[in-house]
């Protein structure tokens, strides 16, 4: 079982929604799909009771049984699973060490991409593969901009592609229980969480890069 989390240790970022709407991107791809919660804000346990499908199984965790949780998921047959993971230290460790690859979304700008540095390091020291993704991105007249300050992450590999934008289809996704997907099927957002579930895909063998070079990448961008 494919084990990604969602995590990062700074609020703003998008992150329950995003993953809400790539657990079901995944599912829509032909995964068996399991989300769990450990949060205590329970933004993802809020969706569920919200959803009225249930095509994806959604639980809330303590960090403490994240493993032997993860082991009944995978001897069910689940095929992905998705932590909406906390912002507290010691839950941040534990989901980071149970996942195959740690996403943290970033808002476009250097000082939120340096404050996922230290999320980063974790995953990086505990031999995870990590990645940035950046979510609510500009309109696209000023997307050239946002391109020109990130290129030096794009060619190291710790940039997951696309970039995701700023669109109300996340929000109203969230509020009604479904993904981007589900909601406007052939709409913008709806095409980017497409494409980023293909780019997860891509990057579950990905190497960690050394802290170093991210960290004088972080700084030069």
């Amino acid at each position: 079982m494919l084990t990604i989390s969602f995590i990062t240790q700074k609020g703003g970022a998008g992150k329950s929604t995003l993953a809400f709407s790539t657990a079901v991107a995944a599912h829509e791809a032909g995964e068996r799909v399991a989300i769990l919660d450990m949060d205590c804000q329970g933004a993802a346990t809020a969706w569920a009771q919200t959803r009225e499908r249930t095509n994806i199984m959604v639980d809330a965790v303590d960090c403490r049984d994240l493993e032997t949780r993860l082991e009944e998921l995978a001897a069910s047959g689940y095929t992905v699973c998705i932590l909406d993971a906390p912002g507290d230290e010691y839950g941040a460790e534990r989901a980071i060490l149970s996942s195959d690859l740690c996403i943290i979304p970033s808002r476009p700008n250097v000082f939120d991409l340096r404050a996922g540095v230290a999320t980063w390091r974790k995953a990086n020291s505990a031999g995870k593969a990590a990645v940035f993704v950046l979510n609510q991105c500009p309109p696209p007249r000023q997307v050239a901009r946002i391109q020109e300050g990130v290129k030096s992450l794009e060619a190291s590999g710790v940039l997951i592609s696309p970039m995701i934008s700023a669109r109300v289809d996340f929000q109203d996704a969230a509020r009604a229980g479904v993904g981007v997907t589900e909601l406007h099927a052939s709409g913008q957002a709806a095409r980017e969480v497409r494409e980023l579930w293909a780019s997860i895909q891509a990057l579950t063998n990905h190497a960690p890069k050394d802290v170093e070079v991210v960290e004088e990448l972080l700084a030069a961008a």
